[in-house]
């Protein structure tokens, strides 16, 4: 017997977590781009892609499903949320795992509230070339199998092309599907969600508080190293609301997000964040407030001591393995030190001083030392910390740990200013250099002559500026 390689796993917990929808088709829609290295992970004809970013002819096996959860943006409290113009198809099968696909610009859902249910190519081009960027940075976050454009006009701030983008998740429980049932005090369909999801991603097999002990440790343990990831590679999200935060800790829902350019910890790239909720130094205390809102959600089953308990390894967490990855960019050791705090303390308040661009620093140190010195205006400051780091250097440093440092610090990352030049020449019916970006990102690491002009940071007036919302 053939197993089928849909499954519809969480469309089967009721009409309590959702509706079952169909999609509705763009007008012309066209696949441009498929990604390649995941299509093979997925053991996925490229013509059943095609068809599923394009929302035609599904196959009879998938049963699109709109989901629905609740959520805190920007700290207030909105009951019902859900999928406004997304649906998820189903679970993909591939030996003993299962990755959800979500089609985005599906079409209107009961959830759609006044919007038209559609994505943008703008937003849809953006997200698949961070989730491909982030996934080859060792990041834990979502993925993107493909995107299509089409001949359908979608109204938003002005009129832009409508588009499908077919994403691909381990899990697309957010923090705010807990949250929609807790607070509608459904506590059956809260604990049906807690037995669902402890069992499919953490095979628990227990009673109800067990399994929500053992979800909030996996969702605080994982949610520290993945914001500890952004920080250290200097990843802005820009809307971290709690129905934008994954339960198993990747990186979901990134809509006006940027990669730092020049080093400044107080960026703000999402320009409806009016007071810096969600700048780029506040996100690890972010992390811990969502969290907080994802373990209220379990008080009725857990004493408060046991919250707390599991609260408090957050910042520890976030800590050593944001440290781990600083200090392997700096191709140091990992164990811990007044001075390796020091230093690195140092070196970040420099870079914020003299506005240095943080991936080229990091790149241009694990190359040629010197030659990130000179990215540096205070020189004497600059020669002050060459010189701390050099002492620091394991005296017996070798090829084997350049090699490390290479593989550690990027010689690229998705700059706004390449985005957008990928998105006007994709509006324009050319998607070639999509294509060319996408290859790029893959493979961040590798010599910078196959990528140029790709590495190059932005001038100054085309640096990081906040992004729209709009999608």
């Amino acid at each position: 017997m053939i197993t089928p390689k849909f499954d519809n796993s969480f469309a089967r917990l009721g009409a309590d977590f959702g509706t079952r929808v169909s999609p509705a088709p763009l007008q012309g829609a066209q696949l441009i781009h498929c990604n390649q290295s995941l299509l093979a992970t997925l053991q996925m004809d490229a013509e059943l892609a095609r068809q599923l970013v394009e929302g035609q002819d599904l196959p009879d096996d998938i049963e699109p499903f709109a989901m629905v959860y609740a959520g805190h943006q920007f700290g207030g409290f909105s009951p019902q949320l859900g999928d406004g113009r997304g649906l998820l198809l189903g679970e993909w099968r591939v030996g003993d795992h299962r990755y959800d696909l979500h089609l985005k610009g599906a079409g209107k859902t009961p959830y759609s509230r006044f919007g038209d249910g559609r994505a943008v190519l703008r937003s849809s081009i953006r997200e698949y070339l961070a989730s491909a960027a982030l996934n080859a940075l060792g990041v834990p976050s979502s993925s993107a199998l493909a995107i299509a454009a089409s001949d359908e006009p979608v109204q938003r701030e002005q009129l832009e092309t409508g588009a499908g983008l077919l994403r691909v998740s381990q899990c697309h429980i957010r923090f705010g599907h807990f949250e929609y049932f807790f607070y509608q005090r459904m506590e059956p369909q809260l604990a049906q969600l807690i037995d669902y999801c402890a069992r499919r991603y953490l095979a628990l097999d227990a009673d109800t508080a067990q399994q929500a002990q053992a979800l909030l440790e996996m969702a605080t343990q994982n949610t520290a190293r993945m914001i500890a990831h952004w920080q250290a590679i200097g990843f802005a999200h820009g809307v971290m609301n709690t129905d934008n935060m994954s339960l198993i800790g990747e990186t979901f829902d990134f809509g006006p997000f940027a990669f730092l350019d020049r080093f400044d910890p107080g960026h703000i790239c999402n320009h409806s964040d009016d007071q810096g909720r969600y700048r780029f130094d506040r996100q690890p205390n972010i992390g811990l407030w969502n969290l907080n809102a994802l373990a209220h959600t379990f008080s009725a089953l857990l004493p408060m001591d046991t919250l707390r308990r599991i609260l408090a390894g957050y910042e520890q967490e976030l800590s050593q393995h944001y440290h781990q990855l600083m200090m392997a960019k700096l191709g140091l050791t990992s164990d811990p030190s007044e001075q390796k705090h020091a230093l690195l303390t140092d070196l970040l308040s420099l870079l914020e001083q003299d506005q240095v661009d943080y991936t080229t620093f990091f790149a241009r140190l694990s190359q040629d030392p010197q030659s990130a010195r000179d990215l540096c205006i205070d020189r004497p400051r600059a020669d002050q910390w060459m010189a701390d780091y050099q002492r620091l250097c394991d005296a017996n440093a070798d090829d084997t740990t350049i090699a490390a440092m290479r593989q550690i610090n990027p010689l690229l990352v998705l700059r706004n200013h390449h985005a957008q030049t990928v998105i006007e020449a994709a509006e324009a019916g050319d998607y070639s250099l999509l294509a060319d970006l996408m290859q790029a990102l893959q493979q961040p690491y590798a010599p910078a002559r196959l990528k140029e002009p790709w590495v190059q940071p932005p001038p100054a007036h085309l640096r990081a500026k906040p992004i729209s919302c709009s999608s």
